[in-house]
C-alpha cells in the first residue's frame, strides 16, 4: 500500500495501488464543459496523467506549468491530462491565464472516479495525491510516481524520459 504525507501529516489513501505492467483502470472524471471523459476516451496515444491536489497551489500551478511547456516537444502522439478535484470552471480559468494549451485539465470533483481507481484520494482532504502515471497506446501503466509529500514536486525527468521512451 501506498504511503504519503501531506504538509508531513499522514495521510490516508485507497487499498489499491497502481503498478507498472498494470492496464489503465477505469475512470470517469469531467472535462471543463462538464462532459463525461473515461479512459477509454483517453485510448489511442501515448499519455502522461500528472494529478495533484489542487491548481490553486503554486507547487500544483508549477506542475502544470512544466508538464504544458514539455508537451511541445513531446509530439502529437502523446497528450497529457492534468487531474485535480478542483471544479472545471477554476480549471477552465487556469488554462486560460496561464495560457496552458498543450495539456488537458480534467476534475475529479464529482465522483473522486480517478483518485479511487489509481489509488490516490486522500480521504482526510477529499483531494488527490500528487502522482504521475504513464500509459502507452495499447493502455499499459510503464511508469508510476506517488510522490511521497503531497507538497513536493514530482520528478518531472524521469516522468518526461519515460513518455520519450514509447515515443522512439
Amino acid at each position: 500500500m501506498v504511503q504519503v504525507t501531506f504538509h508531513e501529516n499522514p495521510v490516508t489513501l485507497p487499498n489499491k495501488e497502481v503498478k507498472v505492467g498494470d492496464q489503465i483502470p477505469n475512470f470517469t472524471v469531467l472535462d471543463n464543459d462538464l462532459n463525461p471523459v473515461t479512459a477509454q476516451d483517453t485510448a489511442g496515444k501515448v499519455r502522461l496523467f500528472t494529478v495533484s491536489p489542487s491548481l490553486d497551489t503554486s507547487v500544483c500551478s508549477d506542475q502544470a506549468k512544466r508538464f504544458s511547456e514539455e508537451a511541445s516537444s513531446l509530439g502529437d502522439e502523446v497528450a497529457i491530462y492534468y487531474v485535480t478535484c478542483d471544479l472545471p470552471f477554476a480549471q477552465k480559468r487556469w488554462v486560460e491565464v496561464n495560457e496552458a494549451k498543450n495539456l488537458t485539465t480534467l476534475s475529479d470533483h464529482r465522483d473522486l472516479s480517478f483518485g479511487e481507481a489509481f489509488g490516490v484520494t486522500m480521504q482526510e482532504l477529499r483531494l488527490l495525491a500528487r502522482s504521475i502515471f504513464v500509459v502507452d497506446e495499447n493502455d499499459k501503466v510503464t511508469y508510476v510516481e506517488y510522490v511521497p509529500e503531497g507538497t513536493n514536486h514530482p520528478d518531472y525527468d524521469k516522468a518526461i524520459e519515460a513518455v520519450k521512451e514509447l515515443t522512439k
